[in-house]
């Protein structure tokens, strides 16, 4: 019987596959990544990469989605820097989101916000609510109240930022602050 969201039955099928395209291994990762199989996910990647499959940005997005998933910073970082310097891959507006969120929930705010800084393209709303998302769950007051203001700057609208600001304070236990 097969049970749905089992990866035991749904490697059973990949590895019985006559052959694998881009699209199923893609498929496979994301399956792991979706449940928290991060050493999986990158088991797979090497698989891939030992098979010639050409490696793209899509990839790169589950790669290091999976890497914030499992808390695997080191292998995130090498893999995002890697993404230029062996693959030639730009990174994108949602790589740098996963870098953001990977590096702001092991805690490493300061260096979410570099990566931000150093973003070829402009950050969305994801990007900030991902770093904003990892002051909350560290307390860090200072460090959200300056991007909130960046955010509002950019754009006025953004009740997001509004939000998870108030979270910060109720979080500090500053009900009155503004």
């Amino acid at each position: 019987m097969w049970k749905y969201g089992s990866m035991k039955d749904t490697s059973r099928v990949f590895n019985n596959l006559p052959s694998c395209d881009l699209v199923t291994w893609t498929t496979m990762r994301n399956g792991y990544a979706m449940h928290g199989h991060g050493e999986e996910v990158l088991t797979h990647f090497e698989q891939m990469c030992q098979k010639d499959f050409e490696i793209n940005n899509v990839t790169f997005v589950c790669l290091l989605s999976a890497c914030s998933h499992a808390g695997l910073v080191d292998e995130g970082l090498c893999y995002f820097e890697s993404m230029g310097s062996v693959y030639g891959l730009p990174a994108t507006v949602e790589h740098n989101a996963c870098m953001v969120g990977l590096l702001g929930h092991a805690g490493n705010l300061h260096e979410a916000e570099d990566i931000i800084k150093g973003m070829s393209c402009q950050p969305n709303e994801t990007v900030w609510t991902a770093l904003l998302s990892a002051c909350r769950i560290h307390g860090d007051l200072e460090l959200g109240e300056r991007l909130v203001k960046q955010v509002l700057e950019r754009e006025p609208g953004n009740a997001g930022g509004y939000v998870l600001l108030s979270n910060i304070y109720a979080a500090a236990g500053k009900w009155g602050s503004q």
